[in-house]
C-alpha cells in the first residue's frame, strides 16, 4: 500500500506498521498481533463441522480413548501449515502454482481433480454443519437453514474486497466465539480429567470402528485445502525485499501457527471430552449432531445445548467462507483462471443440496466427507514436502534434516492409515481391528 488513501485503510495501516517492525521498529505483543492472520484463517479449517461430527462419534463411542489421535493430528497440522506458510513467504507463490510449474500437465490436472473433490467434500461438511445448527437453533427446515447459511457466507466473502485485514478480523472473531463456547462447556460437563490426561498421552485404538473414526479425525484435522490456502495467504500479504525480512516473516509465521493451531487443537479435544463426558456412559449410540443437541438438553441443560449450536453455526459459516477462498486459490493455481465468487459458491454448495434432496443422513455425510478428505490429503502433503526440501526453490530456507524426517514420517503414517482404512472398507479383515466400541 503506497498511496495516502491506502494508508488510511485498515489493511493499509496494518501493512505500514508491519513494514516498520521489519525495518527494526518496536517489538512485543502488539507487533506480534500485526503478523497474526493467515494461520488464524487456516485454523478455522481445523474446527469445522466435520470435526464436530467425528469428535462427537469418537467421544460418545470410545470415551476419551481417541484423544491421542486428535493431539497427533494437530501436531502434524502445525508442521504442514508452517511449511505451507514458509513456502508462500519465501517463493512468493502458492503451493498450487508451484505444482503447475514443476509437474507435468497430466499430473497437474490429476492433482487439480483430486483437490477439487476434496474442496467439495470440505464444503459439504461446512455448509451442512451451519445449516444443521440454524435449523436446530431457530426451529426451521434444514433447506431454509442452508439458504440462510449460503447468504451469510457470501456476505462475509465480500469483506475480502477490502483487503486482508478485515477478513482476518471477521474470521478471528468467529474463532473466538467457537473457543469461548467450548471453554464454557468444559465447566458444565462432568469431565474425568485423569482419564483425559492418560488417553491424551497413551495411544489406544479399540477396534475397527475406532480406526475408521481415527481416519476421519485425521481427515477433519489436517485439511488439504488449508495446506493449499496458507501458502496463498502468505505469498502476497507482505512482500519481503531481503533475506532478513523473510527470516523475520517466517519466524513470526511459525509463532502464529503454534498459537492458532494450539487453540484449534484444544477446541477439538474439548469436543471429544464434552461428548465423552456427556454421552459415553449410557448414550454411546449418539452419532448425529441433532441427537447430540437433543440429548445435551436434559443431561447438561439448555444453555450447554445452545452453546453447542452457536459454536457449530460459527464453525459452519466461517469454515465455509475459508473453503470458498481455498477453492478459488486451488483453481487459479492449478489451471490459471478464476470464476466469480458467487459461481464458486454455487458449485461447491451443490453436493450439500443433493445430500438433503436425496434424504441422506446429514451427520453420516459429514463423517464420510472427512474420510474422503483423508484420502485426498497426501496429494498436497507430498507436494509440499518435495518443494520445501529443494534448495533450488527454497534457497537458505530449505527444510532442515529433522524437519524433513518429521514431514516424510507424517506423510507415510497417513498413507499407511489410509491404506488400512481402504482395505477394511473393501471387507479385508485386519488382525486387531475387528472389534467395535
Amino acid at each position: 500500500m503506497n498511496t495516502a488513501t491506502d494508508s488510511c485503510t485498515l489493511t493499509g495501516r496494518a501493512t505500514s506498521a508491519i513494514r516498520e517492525v521489519l525495518a527494526g521498529g518496536p517489538r512485543g505483543p502488539r507487533a506480534l498481533l500485526l503478523f497474526a492472520g493467515p494461520a488464524v484463517i487456516a485454523s478455522i479449517a481445523y474446527m469445522d463441522p466435520g470435526n464436530f461430527a467425528t469428535n462427537i462419534q469418537a467421544g460418545a463411542g470410545y470415551g476419551y480413548a481417541l484423544l491421542w489421535v486428535v493431539l497427533a493430528a494437530n501436531l502434524v497440522a502445525m508442521l504442514f501449515q508452517a511449511l505451507s506458510a514458509k513456502l508462500g513467504i519465501v517463493t512468493g507463490r502458492n503451493l498450487a502454482e508451484l505444482c503447475r510449474e514443476q509437474f507435468s500437465r497430466p499430473a497437474v490436472y490429476a492433482m487439480w481433480g483430486v483437490s477439487e473433490i476434496a474442496a467439495m467434500a470440505t464444503d459439504l461438511a461446512e455448509f451442512l454443519g451451519g445449516a444443521i445448527a440454524l435449523a436446530l437453533l431457530c426451529k426451521m427446515p434444514l433447506i431454509a437453514g442452508m439458504a440462510i447459511t449460503a447468504i451469510v457466507t457470501y456476505g462475509i466473502l465480500l469483506f475480502e474486497k477490502n483487503g486482508f485485514r478485515p477478513m482476518e478480523i471477521v474470521i478471528g472473531a468467529l474463532v473466538g466465539v467457537i473457543s469461548l463456547c467450548y471453554l464454557v462447556e468444559m465447566f458444565i460437563a462432568p469431565v474425568a480429567w485423569t482419564q483425559v490426561a492418560r488417553h491424551t498421552l497413551v495411544p489406544s485404538l479399540p477396534g475397527g470402528g475406532a480406526l475408521v473414526l481415527a481416519a476421519g479425525i485425521v481427515g477433519a484435522t489436517v485439511m488439504p485445502h488449508a495446506i493449499y490456502l496458507h501458502s496463498g495467504l502468505t505469498q502476497g500479504r507482505i512482500v519481503s525485499n531481503t533475506a532478513h525480512e523473510r527470516r523475520l516473516l517466517v519466524r513470526f509465521s511459525n509463532l502464529e501457527v503454534i498459537v492458532a493451531l494450539s487453540v484449534a487443537g484444544l477446541v477439538n479435544m474439548a469436543m471429544v471430552i464434552m461428548a465423552s463426558a456427556a454421552f459415553h456412559t449410557g448414550h454411546r449410540d449418539v452419532a448425529e449432531i441433532g441427537t447430540a443437541y437433543q440429548t445435551l438438553t436434559p443431561l447438561l441443560g439448555a444453555g450447554a445445548a445452545s452453546l453447542f449450536l452457536v459454536s457449530l453455526l460459527s464453525a459452519g459459516v466461517s469454515s465455509s467462507v475459508v473453503g470458498t477462498m481455498a477453492g478459488q486459490m486451488i483453481m487459479q493455481g492449478f489451471v490459471g483462471f478464476r470464476i466469480p465468487v458467487w459461481l464458486r459458491r454455487l458449485v461447491t454448495m451443490a453436493p450439500a443440496f443433493a445430500v438433503v434432496a436425496l434424504g441422506v443422513n446429514a451427520t453420516q455425510a459429514l463423517v464420510v466427507s472427512q474420510v474422503v478428505l483423508s484420502f485426498a490429503l497426501p496429494v498436497p502433503m507430498v507436494a509440499l514436502v518435495c518443494f520445501t526440501r529443494r534448495r533450488d526453490i527454497m534457497g537458505e530456507f530449505v527444510n532442515s534434516r529433522m524437519t524433513d524426517v518429521a514431514a516424510i514420517a507424517a506423510t507415510g503414517v497417513i498413507l499407511l492409515l489410509n491404506g488400512v482404512l481402504l482395505l477394511q472398507t473393501f471387507g479385508v479383515t485386519l488382525p486387531g481391528f475387528t472389534g467395535a466400541a
